[in-house]
């Protein structure tokens, strides 16, 4: 019993001191900006900041598969927060997330800073979300978008809406879909959904207290949507690849499907 405690004392000191690393960082490149008057690729510094928090945080990432090599729209199914700080690890990129993390303390603000795209639920904006996205992907920046709209609980993948894949269409670039799986004890771990009406904090402490999770993150074949075949065809082809790859993490299988060279492919479209 007293594990769990000092447990949790030495991951928050350690979270904690994280934050505080990655917040002068930001504060750094920010007022560099200024100073200098132009802009500064976050991403990598993102990046070093994601993994960071994933060491202190206790999760233990084993990846599948070859990072994308240009500039591409990501699609992963969603469990939890942690989602975001464990791709951000495995990929430069920039998010969609909703517009409530902006308000989270601290986690917020240093999601803003990395470049974050925040749209409001429910709000009838998935249009102005898409061009944000295009214009992000023309840029040549990655962007992470979860189509499944909201958190699972790490199971099966929820339907993906195909409203906000059509920005690669637009950019011209292709979508790389990826699986994450959270393991603990060989089993879908119950703690790292986070869903319904769950606080962060409550969360967060509750994760940090149990000993280190195992997270499988499977990074598939990138492929092209086309805008002369059937959206709803190509979005179930990518719901099913990521699907497919849930549950051979919870298998323990290995199969990625990743061609070789990780070069895009035209989407199977033989559906779900």
């Amino acid at each position: 019993m007293l594990m769990r405690p000092l447990r949790l004392a030495g991951r928050l000191t350690l979270f904690g001191t994280a934050l505080l690393f990655c917040a002068t960082l930001a504060a750094v490149v920010s007022v560099t900006e200024t100073v200098a008057r132009r802009n500064i690729g976050r991403a990598p510094f993102a990046r070093t900041c994601f993994g960071l928090a994933c060491r202190c945080l206790g999760f233990r990432v084993n990846i599948r598969g070859e990072r994308p090599r240009t500039t591409t729209l990501i699609v992963s199914n969603h469990i939890s927060w942690s989602d975001i700080p464990i791709l951000g690890s495995v990929v430069p990129l920039r998010f969609l997330s909703k517009i409530e993390v902006r308000h989270w303390p601290v986690i917020g603000w240093l999601a803003e800073q990395a470049g974050t795209l925040f749209i409001r639920r429910g709000s009838g904006q998935a249009g102005a979300a898409r061009d944000q996205i295009a214009r992000a992907l023309g840029g040549g920046e990655s962007v992470l978008v979860f189509p499944e709209g909201t958190t699972s609980v790490g199971i099966t993948v929820l339907p993906f809406h195909s409203r906000l894949l059509t920005a690669a269409i637009t950019a011209g670039v292709p979508i790389q879909p990826i699986s994450i799986g959270y393991r603990r004890g060989h089993h879908p771990d119950p703690l790292a959904p986070f869903v319904g009406d769950d606080q962060f904090e409550k969360h967060l402490v509750r994760m940090l207290k149990e000993p280190a999770v195992e997270v499988d993150v499977i990074l598939h074949a990138p492929v092209y949507l086309t805008a002369d075949e059937d959206l709803q065809s190509q979005t179930r082809a990518l719901h099913a690849t990521v699907q497919q790859g849930l549950a051979d993490i919870h298998r323990g299988t290995g199969d990625t499907g990743v061609q070789p060279d990780c070069q895009p492919s035209r989407p199977h479209l033989g559906g779900t």
